[in-house]
This record gives structure tokens, C-alpha cells and sequence, in this order.
């Protein structure tokens, strides 16, 4: 079976659902198809006993019978299109559903590897172009293939010897439209691929566009994005070179065709082998027939596209949801937290994240992790809650191995809050009660802003609770924005805490309302705290220091700076960093 066959079956199947809509649509296209030669025939009657020397009365019916068909005709066609539409849009709906389900439970290194861009374009446009060779041109190809054996029946039964010459017309148009279906593939394939590009040129664009116009990147961007598009082009004009030269070269084959019926017919009508009203019937139909043919040569390129897009769309529902191996829940840990000789590398790097990683966290305890850029501290928070997998080593909650728990039982006991706070264009109520907390009463939202500071700010806002922050938050400032992401911590009230640098973005006056919030948080629970700001660890019960994947360092803030090592350098360096501009001042 070719792989065209098994990704056309495969979409069929998302159309079988809805196949009494489907059915009823079969069936007005069936009976639309048949119609087609009682058209020829009507006029092949009124022509041979309308124009005689005794003319039938029941003549005059024929016109009210042809102008029955059309009318007949009007409404199916209506119907199958109307059904058609209907399961299609249906069809549209479950894979953008399907696909999105299946891209939210993506481990987070199919992300790293794939532009946000790319994986848009997927759900957003290729999928619509599957409607093409799931049901549109299940339209073309069933209905007129229904009239196109319909009209050769009545043209075999009108005049064999003519048909036959019809049918010499069907190798050669079978070998034009394979020698383009492949070169209609690749150049789709190679448009949707472009138009992914262009989907992340411009989400980078949009999202950064403070920053291109402070560095003046316009003009890059520009050019970017007129390369992306040029590249769309190209592959959209070679399709398109393809798809119009397929046309004429069906339709010159036609001609031949029908010149040599016609010659044929005439040959016939001088040894009187055909009436009048037989020829005209004969060349009626061959006129239904012949755009019949060109319809179906063309659904070649639309179903070529469909079919492309049908294998972008089904690498996205096919591709692998998050490894989940685990079979132990944790309705609610203590919070001990244990890293027992942990080894991890990225995938492609050249040297361990992290090597021989033992630590231990008690109950309650706050840990922070220190150290220069790319030492590890990230890697370790993100192997707690297992959006990497550990590749050597454990580590263990409450004693048991993560990997041995279920994935919703080990995140719901994990909160985060990072420097790079996510919100939703929604209202701050449900940003703060959002995913699992998303049915907690008004009461506890407003508990959670108040704990963490927020409360009065939000109630000053428009509709307080009720007021939409925009996309990503852009209503509020970065304190305001972070408050919020405490309050979403706070209502989740989950044992163990992952803060990575939440306050190293704030200016001076919004990290003091931050981390005041931050001190509510944490009390009585475990918290792991990524530091850049190191004034705001010094109370920490423990400081971890990393040094190229390992830990070099392990003590308090007191301890450290006494024993005079990279704790101790890291302090001076920032105590001066901070302290150079009061100097200058």
C-alpha cells in the first residue's frame, strides 16, 4: 500500500463519526451523477421527434423535463455541498483538538528542539489544508467520478464504436497527472515548512519588539522575514508551474479526442449510421464530460497539498506524550527532597549539566543554589519536578524515586515561580486559580493576593478580580507580575517551592514587595531557591554553591563568607557591583 493510500485511509477515518452526514452526501452526489446523461438523452428525444414531419404532442414536455433537472440538479448539489461542509469543519475541529492535546503533553526537550513558530503553523494552517484531501476533494473525486461513469454508460450504450475512442483519451491523462503528483508534494511540503518560518520570524518579532527598536534591528528582522517569504514564494510558484501546466496538457489530450469523435461521428452520419438528435446527445455528453475529467486531473494538486499537510499534521499527533512510568501517588509529601549522585546531560552537549549531585533537603528547610551562569543551578530545578529525565543518580521525595511516581502526583506537590512570570490574557482570578486550582472559591483567591502582597493593587485595577491583564500580562508591571505568580503558588499550597531568581529582574522598590510575599510563601515549606541576587539568600538555611556541574560549596551565608572560597568572591563582587554606583554618586 503507497503511502499516499495509507495517509488518505487514515484521514478517512476521522470523517467516520459523521458518515450519516457523509452517507446522505454520497447519496445526493450519486443521484446528481446519474442525472447527468438524461440530460443528453432528453435533448437527443426532443431533437429527433421535434423537428420531423409529425411531431409528437408529448414533445413539449421534454423542455419542462430539462428545466426539472436543472432544478432537481440546484438542490442536491445544495445538500451535498451543505453535508460535505459540515463534516469537514467537523473533521477540522477533532485534529486541532487532537493536535493541541498532544502538543501540551510534550516533554519539555520536543520544545528546545522546535520553534514555537513552527508548531503553530502546524496546528494553525496545515491542518486546514487537510480539509482538502479529506473532504473537499472527496467532492470532486466521488461526485464526478460518478458522472464521468454515468455519461460513458449512456455514451457506450448511444454509439460503442465512438466510446471507445473516448477511452484512449485515459492512459495517456493518468501518466500527465502522476508525473506531477510528486513534484505538487515535495513543493507543498517545502510552502508549509516556509510558512512555519515565517510564523517564527514573526512571533520572535512581535515578542521582542522593545528590544529590536532600542538595538535597531528593523532592518534585520526585515530581511529575515523577507527571506522567509521569498522562500514561500519560490516553493508556491514552483507548485504553481506545476499545477497550470498539468491543466493544458489534460485539456490538449481532451481535444484530440473529441476532434477524432467528431470526425468519427460525421464519418458515421454520412453512412447513415446516426441520427441528428444521436449526435447532438453524443457531443452534449461529451461536453458534461470533459469538465468532468478536468475537475478530476485537478483535484490533483489540492489533494497533493491535503495529503502534505496531512503528514505535517499526523508527525504532531504520532510524536511521543511525556514519559510516564510511574505507579505511586503522593497525595501530599512532608517535603524531604534527596539528590543522590545525579548526572545529567543535554542533549548534544559536549560535557555534563551536572555530575555527582548529592544533596539532601530537609522538611521545611529553604536551600539555595548559587553559582556563575551555566554551573547548573536551572538544571537542578528543572529535574525535581521531571521536565528532564535524571540519566544517572535519583532523586527521591518523601524517600521515593520521582521516576517511580506518577507525573500529576510529583508536580501537584511542586509550586514555581520563576523570572520569567507566565500569565495568561485572562482575568487576574483565573491567572491565580489557574489548571488544577481552577474551581477555588473567591475567598481563597483573594486570601492568596493578599498573602502575597497583591491585593491592593488588583482591587484598584478596573474590574479588580475580574480584570483582563492582557497577553503574557502586559497590563502590569514586572512586581505586579510576579505578585501575582505568588498568588498562584500560595492557592496551590504545595509542600515543596522551586523559586528561580523571582526577584532578580525587579528594581529595588518592587523586590521588597516581592520578597515579602516571597517570606510568606516559603514559611513551612521546602524551598529550593535559584539566586542571582545574593542579599536576598542570606537567611537561608543552607547555601549550595555550583561550579561547573558540581557542588563546590556548602554552608551558610556566615560559614561561606568565613571560609574565604567562591561564595566568598561571588559576595565581594556583587557587594561591589552594587555598591559602585552609590560611590559614583
Amino acid at each position: 500500500m503507497s503511502q499516499s493510500t495509507q495517509l488518505y485511509r487514515r484521514l478517512l477515518t476521522y470523517v467516520r463519526p459523521y458518515k450519516k452526514a457523509f452517507f446522505a452526501a454520497l447519496v445526493c452526489m450519486v443521484i446528481a451523477g446519474t442525472l447527468e446523461p438524461a440530460m443528453a438523452k432528453l435533448l437527443q428525444l426532443m431533437i429527433d421527434e421535434g423537428f420531423g414531419p409529425n411531431v409528437s404532442p408529448t414533445v413539449f414536455w421534454y423542455p419542462a423535463g430539462i428545466v426539472g433537472i436543472y432544478f432537481l440538479r440546484g438542490i442536491l448539489s445544495f445538500l451535498t455541498d451543505y453535508a460535505m461542509a459540515w463534516v469537514a469543519n467537523k473533521v477540522l475541529l477533532d485534529l486541532r483538538n487532537e493536535m493541541f492535546a498532544k502538543l501540551i503533553r510534550q516533554p519539555t526537550p520536543f520544545f528546545d528542539n522546535r520553534p514555537a513558530g513552527l508548531l503553530m503553523s502546524k496546528v494553525a494552517y496545515d491542518v486546514q489544508g487537510v480539509l482538502d484531501a479529506s473532504t473537499n476533494a472527496v467532492n470532486t473525486l466521488i461526485g464526478d467520478s460518478i458522472k464521468v461513469i454515468a455519461l460513458f454508460g449512456f455514451l457506450l450504450y448511444l454509439n460503442w464504436q465512438l466510446t471507445l475512442i473516448a477511452f484512449v483519451l485515459i492512459p495517456p491523462v493518468a501518466l500527465a497527472v502522476r508525473a506531477f503528483a510528486g513534484r505538487l508534494r515535495r513543493m507543498t511540503r517545502g510552502s508549509q515548512e516556509s510558512m512555519g518560518l515565517i510564523n517564527h520570524v514573526l512571533e520572535e518579532a512581535i515578542s521582542a519588539h522593545k528590544l529590536v527598536k532600542v538595538f535597531g534591528g528593523q532592518a534585520y528582522e526585515a530581511g529575515r522575514f523577507r527571506r522567509a517569504t521569498q522562500q514561500l514564494r519560490n516553493f508556491n510558484m514552483k507548485g504553481t508551474v506545476a499545477a497550470a501546466a498539468q491543466g493544458p496538457i489534460v485539456q490538449t489530450l481532451a481535444a484530440v479526442g473529441i476532434g477524432s469523435i467528431i470526425a468519427a461521428a460525421l464519418w458515421q452520419g454520412q453512412k447513415g449510421g446516426l441520427t441528428v438528435g444521436e449526435f447532438n446527445a453524443f457531443i452534449v455528453a461529451i461536453a458534461q464530460l470533459v469538465p468532468a475529467l478536468k475537475r478530476l486531473t485537478d483535484v490533483n494538486a489540492p489533494l497533493q497539498r491535503g495529503l502534505a499537510a496531512a503528514e505535517s499534521v499526523f508527525e504532531l499527533i504520532d510524536a511521543g506524550t511525556e514519559a510516564d512510568h510511574g505507579t505511586k501517588a503522593l497525595p501530599r509529601a512532608s517535603g524531604e527532597v534527596r539528590f543522590e549522585q545525579v548526572g545529567f546531560r543535554y542533549p548534544g552537549a559536549s560535557r555534563d549539566a551536572l555530575s555527582d549531585i548529592n544533596l539532601s533537603i530537609a522538611p521545611g528547610e529553604m536551600v539555595a543554589l548559587v553559582g556563575q551562569s551555566g554551573s547548573g543551578k536551572t538544571t537542578i530545578a528543572n529535574l525535581l519536578p521531571r521536565f528532564y529525565p535524571v540519566q544517572s543518580g535519583a532523586i527521591r521525595l518523601d524517600g521515593i524515586s520521582i521516576e517511580d511516581l506518577l507525573l500529576e502526583s510529583l508536580r501537584s506537590n511542586i509550586a514555581l515561580v520563576s523570572q520569567e512570570v507566565v500569565l495568561f490574557n485572562d482575568s487576574v482570578a483565573n491567572n491565580i486559580a489557574y489548571g488544577s486550582m481552577n474551581g477555588a472559591s473567591r475567598a481563597d483567591i483573594e486570601a492568596a493576593a493578599r498573602a502575597a502582597n497583591a491585593y491592593d493593587f488588583v482591587m484598584q485595577m478596573p474590574e479588580g478580580f475580574d480584570t483582563e491583564i492582557g497577553e503574557r500580562g502586559t497590563k502590569l508591571s514586572g512586581g505586579q507580575r510576579q505578585r501575582l505568580a505568588i498568588a498562584r503558588a500560595l492557592l496551590k499550597n504545595a509542600p515543596v517551592l522551586i523559586l528561580d531568581e523571582a526577584t532578580s529582574a525587579l528594581d529595588t522598590e518592587s523586590e521588597r514587595a516581592v520578597q515579602v510575599a516571597l517570606d510568606t510563601l516559603m514559611q513551612g515549606r521546602t524551598t529550593l531557591v535559584i539566586a542571582h541576587r545574593l542579599s536576598t539568600i542570606e537567611r537561608a538555611d543552607r547555601i549550595v554553591v555550583m561550579d561547573r556541574g558540581r557542588i563546590a560549596e556548602v554552608g551558610t551565608h556566615a560559614e561561606l563568607i568565613a571560609h574565604e572560597g567562591l561564595y566568598a568572591n561571588l559576595w565581594k563582587m556583587q557587594f561591589r557591583q552594587d555598591d559602585e554606583p552609590a560611590e559614583q554618586a
